[in-house]
């Protein structure tokens, strides 16, 4: 499902003859890229000396409202500047806006220290610990996307691995592949999921940094493509009761002197241990939105316990073990779409190396339906219950940083406000002629 090398793949991208501007962007806290186009010359001097952006796209919710709970920095202390430096290792061609090319930047402060609640920054940090227990991370995350035409209808019927329905979508795929290939992102297979105008893509397995920028250029890619195409692409995590949601699951190996060290079993149980201690905090980065509690419920392959299994497509944590060494890895499958591909993959490097240090061990495999099982620790069914599990899990903030931590967790309860604030057309609906 996945394929799994031992170092980066240099996916060629073709060379822009005449390049007009250059988009350099920073994940915000919800994953979405943010920045500005740069002309060629003002772009080579940031390369240089680094080019401002406000600390405002650190501090807005995702319908670009000021999140005003912030002390330090955004809009309450005047929106000042960030200093962006290109990262040029992810310099690439956007094929759908011929002349333009994308470029993914840090951020730091002012006065040149390290910005240490940029997403991107998080993960590299989580990254540092898996690389302290003494392995490299590798991973993958696979996306579920609703697809919609040109006269907003969901592209298929909802009929899951249907080869005549994925074959009808050559237009959009045969496009997306070659976009893709220009932003340096391998995909590898893609499917129709059990409902309507859902789409599964596979990507490469690469270095877990390189798989986190491959899945936010990819999310990017699939909605502007979309777009250009008179389309309509969503990743949102539940579009419709009743139905699948979109899942964004995490594939995740260690791998030590060019080895993947989690052909051992014992090691590989140590990396599943801690991401399963750790997974109801998780949770809060791993299932970010109100909506994402609403993927997670069950008999639709969306985990609701702490759970493992040995191909077991039920459970929180998938073991997958091969003949080939390089294929075998833990799937976390509680990711929906909507998550930070960045913040995802920090919590889960995070729980992981902490289990790995510890050389923890998990209870036993599940085996059967998970689902059933009325002995599992059942993980947080609301955005409020998992920022209680996170405020509760001492382990994981220190891990992701404690000042991140305490950012993260003001934006969540930003969003919870947010939604106590909206009186929904359910909420009328259910009771306005019954009270």
């Amino acid at each position: 499902m996945i394929k799994t090398e031992t170092a980066p793949s240099a996916v060629a991208f073709r060379p822009t003859e005449h390049v007009e501007f250059v988009l350099l962007v920073i994940p915000d806290v919800n994953g979405s890229l943010r920045g500005k186009a740069l002309r060629p010359d003002a772009f080579e001097a940031a390369v240089r000396h680094g080019t401002v952006m406000t600390d405002l796209l650190l501090a807005l919710d995702p319908v670009d409202t000021p999140i005003a709970d912030y002390e330090r920095f955004g809009i309450r202390t005047g929106a000042a500047d960030l200093v962006v430096h290109p990262d040029t290792s992810t310099l690439r061609d956007l094929r759908w806006r011929p002349g333009w090319r994308i470029c993914l930047g840090t951020p730091s402060w002012p006065d040149g220290s390290r910005c240490q609640i940029a997403t991107r920054e998080v993960l590299r940090g989580a990254l540092d610990q898996v690389r302290d227990a003494g392995y490299e991370a590798m991973a993958a995350i696979e996306y579920e996307l609703r697809l919609r035409d040109e006269q907003d209808r969901l592209v298929t019927t909802g009929i899951s691995y249907s080869a005549g329905e994925v074959a009808a979508l050559d237009g959009f795929v045969s496009a997306l592949r070659p976009a893709l290939e220009d932003l340096g992102v391998e995909l590898t297979a893609v499917h129709t999921e059990a409902a309507p105008g859902l789409l599964e893509l596979n990507l490469a397995a690469r270095p877990a940094l390189e798989a986190a920028d491959n899945a936010a250029y990819t999310k990017f890619a699939v909605k502007e493509l979309a777009r250009s195409m008179g389309m309509r692409a969503s990743f949102l995590a539940k579009t419709a009761s009743g139905e699948e949601g979109s899942s964004g699951h995490v594939h995740f190996s260690g791998w030590r002197d060019g080895s993947n060290a989690f052909t051992s079993d014992a090691t590989l149980r140590s990396a599943i241990a801690g991401v399963l201690e750790h997974l109801p905090g998780a949770s809060l980065l791993l299932n970010p939105t109100i909506n994402s509690y609403k993927r997670l419920v069950p008999g639709y392959f969306a985990p609701t316990n702490v759970s493992w299994g040995v191909e077991n497509r039920s459970c929180a944590v998938r073991a997958i073990r091969s003949e080939r060494a390089e294929l075998c890895r833990f799937e976390c499958r509680r990711p929906g779409a909507d998550a930070n591909p960045y913040l995802a993959m920090a919590a889960i490097a995070a729980a992981a190396a902490d289990g790995l240090r510890r050389q923890a061990s998990p209870p036993e495999p599940v085996v059967g339906d998970a689902y059933a099982r009325d002995d599992l620790t059942p993980l947080p069914a609301s955005l409020e219950s998992a920022l209680m599990a996170f405020d509760a899990d001492d382990v994981l903030r220190r891990a992701l940083g404690e000042t991140f931590s305490d950012y993260y967790a003001i934006s969540r309860r930003w969003e919870l406000k947010a939604f106590q604030d909206t009186v929904t057309d359910w909420e009328r609906s259910r009771y306005e002629r019954s009270v």
